[in-house]
């Protein structure tokens, strides 16, 4: 079961649009969110760019208790930036208490992964790339 939840959240962030990223400024409103059963995930890009052959930034807005998917790997290298709430993230065997402000940046192939801690949502944006 687990195995499938992270299917299913890698298949909604990592399936790149064809068209390549045009500039421009989104507001929350034009991002594409999808309600989930540990919180609300909201693509703001995804696709290539000039300089990269994959790209996908977005939120998640994660529920008390709760993780998006077991810590998990891919060819992709991450940076998290945590807005609001409290969590824990796991970084390649090393578990940090997290806050407002604190970011993550994972290598490609490393196991990482998220967990809010609190009692009240963990809002985190994600940048993932792929050269």
């Amino acid at each position: 079961m687990a195995a499938a939840a992270a299917f299913s959240f890698a298949s909604r962030i990592q399936a790149a649009d064809s068209a390549k990223l045009q500039s421009v400024t989104l507001d929350a409103a034009q991002a594409k969110v999808t309600h989930e059963p540990f919180g609300d995930l909201a693509i703001y890009f995804n696709g290539a760019t000039d300089q990269v052959g994959s790209m996908t930034a977005g939120s998640l807005r994660l529920k008390a208790g709760r993780s998006p998917h077991p810590p998990h790997q891919h060819p992709e290298e991450e940076f998290m930036v945590i807005t609001e709430g409290n969590g824990e993230i796991l970084v390649d065997g090393k578990m940090t208490q997290v806050g407002p402000g604190s970011m993550m940046y994972c290598a490609g192939g490393k196991i990482h992964g998220i967990f809010n801690t609190g009692t009240e949502p963990l809002l985190f944006y994600f940048y993932k790339w792929k050269v």
